[in-house]
């Protein structure tokens, strides 16, 4: 019975420490996809600046022109970062209020209907760039990210200037 155990255990350990390397293959992927294509969301800004600026001023926005240049660079330089994995959980942190400011100025239907129709707010726009944040924000960047490697860097030499002292 004990052996039987002792081998169920082995094969769970072995189980979820695939299951934690998909975890890093998972982030990767998310930071890629996103990264990129909040890049090139914020390129599109600044390539269409004059129809943007119109946007915003259709929506209320006040300082149109700024508020163009804010949110494109961050989704462009954002994007970048979150694409490189570097400064990866603070990066997120502007990412994520420029989708909710989407959503509070663009697209206000499918925020009021959040709870009445799940569907529509899911569906916007907005969602999968928020949620792609949201993920790497509370999980970080997995370690297939600079910000993952600086860490094991600078663990090594932390431990070897210890050693010396």
């Amino acid at each position: 019975m004990f052996r039987n155990c002792e081998k169920t255990k082995f094969l769970y350990e072995k189980y979820t420490s695939l299951l934690t390397h998909g975890q890093d293959v998972l982030l990767l992927v998310i930071r890629l996809y996103w990264g990129w294509s909040f890049f090139r969301t914020g390129l599109g800004k600044f390539q269409n600046f004059d129809k943007v600026v119109g946007f915003f001023t259709s929506l209320g926005i006040p300082l149109p022109e700024v508020n163009v240049v804010m949110a494109a660079g961050t989704e462009m330089i954002g994007g970048l970062l979150l694409l490189a994995g570097l400064g990866s959980r603070v990066v997120t942190v502007p990412l994520i209020f420029t989708m909710c400011v989407a959503y509070a100025t663009a697209h206000t239907t499918e925020l009021s209907m959040i709870f009445s129709e799940p569907d529509k707010f899911t569906g916007a726009p907005p969602f999968l760039f928020l949620y792609a944040s949201v993920l790497v924000l509370l999980f970080g960047p997995g370690k297939y990210a600079l910000d993952s490697m600086w860490g094991r860097c600078c663990k090594g030499k932390c431990s070897r200037t210890d050693s010396n002292a």
